[in-house]
């Protein structure tokens, strides 16, 4: 396992962008910051208007901004739609709808294998608890915000006077407009805007596809192009009284899509970026957070990949949990090799010196700003000093097995046993412990996973710890992979019943001074844990503090003309369409169902490029020539799934579903040079409707933007 560790940091080490890969031969005193670092991801609160007027010669009214904002919505609380009828018909992604596909999935149907399309109104499914929030309200609130944070002089009280006023923000604009309320925060607290949501919650599916064709090339295929993926789904909206829900806010559907050089915009949710931190911020994540992160999705990912492989049974129930680990492993290898190319960072550089010397230039902004950007580094290289050890012993499901909780309950079952019993917690008191210690060891435990999650546990101990601290050395021997988890398992008594109940029948001080590694590690996590979680907690409001006058700062500075980070709130993201170098050829604008069908057979029709029966012979009508996905410079990252891609007229064109793998950075800076967003083509949506599921009500729909009669 240190060894496939040790494969995936180098592969991440070796990421780099096309941009990288051009300009890595410059000195990087050379190296200049780019205009869109930050990206371009515009709010409509302060739409960059100018902008688009001067890049792609129109100018958008507030009526343009109305329609877009009021056209699109936030797809429960973890996807982008859009309206795009006006009799409620929504579009997302498949992968957003797959969890709505499960739930709708009656007794003796497979709708993931199968799809799922309602011939009538009548057939449209209700989704339990689906819903979807337009944004009708949108209201700057900065000046009290800030005003109520004047009052006080702590960080600890001006983050709890801060929060005290959002609360009392949200709750008055929720009595006044009925709306569900939210403060959003931009530019790291420099600004506060009140967004109030429309909520819709009778949302009924209409069609989704096979997951095989929503999500074909799969994991291989996911982040990357070019791609052949129809990754779309369509629900409708229904109004109080049970009927479709009529709008005037929606998207006409564009006859012929998008086409090359075209500009275009994107409107959706992107979840969160961190382009605004300081050098200091990405340098902790580059060197601490990320690789913890990593190594702890290698872990999950080697460890259910080997149990889904024994026991292909379990898929079904396993297999959405473990695409998520393997999209958060590419994902994050992506941003770390990102944070390790000299070159991007540099360009962080370059713009933090710049930001720097124009607050030092002003007498009161470097009073009020000017030590900000040693105070963080003051604060990331204290949490450097406890960070690993800190998060080594903080217990959690996702980073130590069972077998670690086992051993926690026992090291506290020995520590209370050496208490009176009037001191001890109250179910380890005499009257309640038999009860007590029959519930220390599980009821069930899948000793095959729990094993395979244990050398997981095992390697991300040792990334943490030090190969050579004591405790690594205690499980491994100084071993690596299977012969590593055989030590620990042969010293362990907590991974047997018999053996733990052999352990609970020795004194509390034999228990702890047994040789048992998970044991031994729980006593000193039960020791540290706490203190090192502490630390780390009272730099957090310190730090947070310091961030948002730096984002003051940074509004000051630079005003709207940089877009805010991304919060999971509405933004406008502009490009074009375009190709971008890659692997030493050229990444077509577009790809049609002539590519899906040669990756196909390409493939041996094998898993997950394998098609649907019915895909496999389609009609004759059915046009291969048609586009299918397209890329452009569109700034998105997660959250912007299920996103609108429109053009000037509004017109949808298409539908964002990822990016490519020179996307990846993008958490941090934005790099139009190779950075691409990747969408479904408008026309490859219709000719799969149409022609080969041949639910004409859906594609008539799209077409006049209402209910066929």
């Amino acid at each position: 396992m240190r060894v496939f560790r040790l494969l995936s940091f180098l592969l991440a080490a070796l990421f780099v962008t096309a941009t990288a890969q051009q300009e890595a031969w410059l000195d990087l005193d050379e190296v200049e910051a780019g205009r869109f670092d930050a990206g371009r991801m515009w709010t409509f609160d302060f739409p960059p208007t100018d902008y688009i007027a001067e890049t792609y010669d129109f100018t958008p009214d507030e009526a343009w901004y109305e329609k877009a904002r009021l056209s699109s919505l936030r797809f429960a609380d973890y996807c982008s739609a859009s309206f795009v009828s006006e009799d409620g018909l929504v579009m997302t992604n498949h992968h957003c709808a797959r969890q709505s596909v499960t739930e709708v999935t009656q007794e003796g149907e497979d709708l993931h294998s199968d799809g799922f399309y309602a011939q009538t109104l009548e057939d449209e499914r209700p989704v339990p608890s689906l819903f979807v929030d337009q944004l009708a309200l949108i209201e700057d609130v900065t000046e009290r915000v800030h005003e109520a944070a004047n009052q006080v002089e702590t960080p600890e009280e001006r983050a709890e006077a801060v929060e005290q006023e959002i609360v009392n923000i949200e709750s008055e604009y929720q009595e006044k407009t009925g709306y569900r309320t939210e403060v959003v925060e931009f530019y790291n607290g420099g600004k506060y805007s009140v967004y109030g949501y429309k909520r819709y919650d009778d949302v009924r599916l209409v069609m989704a596809p096979e997951t095989s064709i929503g999500f074909f090339g799969g994991d291989p295929d996911n982040f990357t192009y070019p791609r052949y993926n129809l990754d779309f789904s369509f629900f409708r909206v229904y109004d109080e009284n049970g009927e479709p829900l009529k709008t005037d806010n929606y998207f006409k559907w564009s006859a012929e899509g998008a086409a090359p050089g075209e500009p275009v915009f994107v409107i959706g949710n992107p979840g969160s970026t961190s382009r605004l931190h300081t050098v200091a911020q990405l340098e902790f994540n580059r060197d601490y957070e990320y690789p913890r992160i990593l190594q702890l999705l290698d872990g999950l990912v080697a460890a259910w990949g080997a149990y889904l492989e024994a026991h292909p049974e379990r898929k079904p129930m396993m297999q959405d949990r473990f695409f998520s680990f393997q999209n958060g492993q590419k994902a994050y290898r992506g941003m770390l090799g990102g944070l390790r190319n000299p070159v991007l960072m540099q360009k962080k550089r370059v713009f933090e010196e710049d930001f720097q010397s124009k607050v030092k230039a002003d007498p009161q902004l470097n009073a009020d700003y000017g030590s900000l950007w040693s105070e963080i580094a003051a604060i990331k290289a204290e949490q450097a000093d406890v960070y690993n050890r800190a998060v080594a012993f903080r217990m959690s499901p996702m980073t130590h097995s069972d077998y670690f909780f086992i051993a926690s309950d026992v090291v506290d079952y020995a520590l209370q046993m050496k208490l009176p019993n009037d001191e001890r917690d109250e179910e380890f008191q005499d009257e309640n412990l038999e009860e007590t210690k029959a519930a220390l060891w599980p009821e069930r435990i899948d000793e095959e996973m729990a094993r395979l999650t244990t050398m997981a546990s095992i390697d991300y101990i040792a990334l943490m710890l030090g190969e050579k601290d004591p405790l690594t050395v205690n499980f491994t021997d100084g071993k690596e992979g299977e012969e590593a988890l055989a030590n620990a398992f042969d010293k362990a008594k907590v991974t047997t019943r018999e053996g733990f109940e052999a352990l609970m029948a020795m004194e509390p001080d034999e228990i702890l001074a047994c040789k048992d590694p998970f044991v031994q590690f729980a006593i000193v996590a039960n020791k540290e844990a706490g203190l090192l979680m502490n630390q780390m907690r009272a730099l957090a409001p310190k730090e947070e503090g310091l961030t948002q006058k730096l984002g003051r700062a940074l509004f000051e500075v630079y005003g709207t003309t940089i877009p805010p980070d991304a919060t999971f709130t509405l933004r406008l993201a502009d490009g074009v369409v375009k190709s971008y170098e890659y692997n030493g050829t050229v990444a077509p604008e577009i790809t049609t169902f002539y590519g899906l069908y040669d990756r196909y057979y390409s493939h041996q029709k094998e898993f997950p490029w394998d098609l649907p029966e019915r895909w496999q012979n389609p009609p004759a009508d059915f046009d291969l020539e048609t586009p299918v996905n397209f890329v452009s410079t569109c700034d998105i990252i997660g959250g912007n799934s299920g996103s609108p891609v429109v053009n000037k007229d509004l017109e949808v064109v298409g539908l964002a579903f990822d990016g490519n793998i020179e996307s990846l950075p993008g958490e941090f800076i934005f790099d139009p040079t190779a950075n691409r967003c990747v969408s479904v083509h408008s026309a490859g949506i219709v000719e799969a409707v149409r022609d080969l599921y041949q639910v004409t009500r859906v594609s008539d729909e799209l077409k006049n933007g209402k209910i066929s009669e």
